[in-house]
């Protein structure tokens, strides 16, 4: 890495921030600081980041929303990029609505606006964290539905050999699978930029009821007090047919038959629910969700990861995969 950067870096960065901390740009409110912090409202700006991190032999993280990320309490000695393009375009087409519109909006504030025109498709993403770009590249989903159901097409960057080029994938491109794309396995030479949405028309209310109603769910079942990235693991993909298993808990038939066994009732059999290390904990109203009760250090969290991974394994033999990523 080049030394001295820093004596021109707003010259050859406009908006480039120094020694940023990254607990304030993530859902968990954990994380160090980032050496240097840089908010791309367009592709050009991102295109400039990347080049300088390129000429300054920097490492780089693309950040979204923050809301599935857990950063080391020593932080990033790189650059990290947020994506703020946040364009929206929708538009009646046919007999369905089509919506174009960049990575970096707030899904809180997409799907009120979807909710306003009548587009229905989208209201599982009511109420839920991050933005656009980092759905798209988790195909984040709840209640059923996810991402994938809704995309035409992704534009996108593509870094490769230090070169850069804006792309388009069609959705089969995308290759969507269960909280994973291309975009996630080839992450970051692919960076998500716009999308375009494929809605029905729908009923106002009824899209506002629905809307409601997931949001009242989330409240009463997650631990929403406390800060933290949703669900730490993926669903467990397969069917547990242990008859002693089935025996004590009914339930798991149900389970089965679906092959998706939810990861935090596993944690929960497992009897981690409520487990605390330092100030992060497995929240006992929902053991998927590892909260910080104030002041959690990563090392905390990761400490209870790597135990209920364990602990899972040991009671059901089941291995349970993360949702979210590491970075530092």
């Amino acid at each position: 890495m080049k030394k001295n950067i820093s004596k021109n870096i707003s010259v050859c960065l406009p908006g480039i921030q120094e020694k940023v901390l990254l607990k304030d740009h993530t859902t968990w409110r954990i994380g160090g600081p980032a050496k240097y912090f840089f908010e791309a409202n367009d592709p050009d700006e991102l295109i400039a980041a990347l080049q300088f991190a390129k000429e300054e032999d920097l490492p780089y993280f693309i950040l979204a929303g923050g809301s599935n990320v857990l950063v080391s309490d020593r932080g990033f000695e790189g650059l990290v990029v947020k994506i703020k393009i946040s364009d929206l375009e929708i538009k009646e087409e046919g007999d369905g609505i089509k919506v174009l519109a960049g990575a970096g909006l707030p899904l809180n504030f997409l799907s009120a606006r979807l909710a306003e025109a009548g587009a229905s498709g989208m209201e599982w993403s009511a109420s839920i964290p991050g933005t656009l770009g980092g759905a798209i590249f988790g195909n984040a989903g709840a209640f059923g539905p996810s991402m994938a159901g809704s995309v035409d097409w992704v534009e996108f960057l593509e870094s490769k050999n230090g070169k850069f080029q804006i792309k388009k994938y069609q959705k089969k491109e995308c290759r969507f699978t269960y909280r994973s794309s291309i975009f996630k396995k080839r992450s970051p030479r692919l960076i998500v930029l716009r999308t375009q949405l494929s809605l029905a028309k729908g009923d106002k209310e009824a899209i506002a009821q629905r809307m409601k109603e997931h949001a009242d769910f989330r409240r009463e079942r997650h631990p929403l007090n406390f800060p933290s990235a949703g669900s730490v693991f993926k669903n467990y993909a397969k069917a547990i047919k242990n008859k002693s298993f089935l025996k004590k808990y009914p339930e798991m038939e149900a389970f089965n038959k679906k092959k998706e066994l939810p990861a935090g009732w596993l944690i929960a059999k497992s009897g981690l629910a409520g487990k605390k290390i330092g100030a992060a904990q497995i929240s006992e109203k929902h053991s998927n969700f590892f909260v910080n009760l104030g002041g959690a250090k990563a090392k905390d969290v990761r400490a209870l990861i790597e135990l209920a991974r364990k602990k899972v394994k040991k009671v059901f033999g089941a291995e349970l995969k993360e949702e979210i990523i590491y970075l530092g």
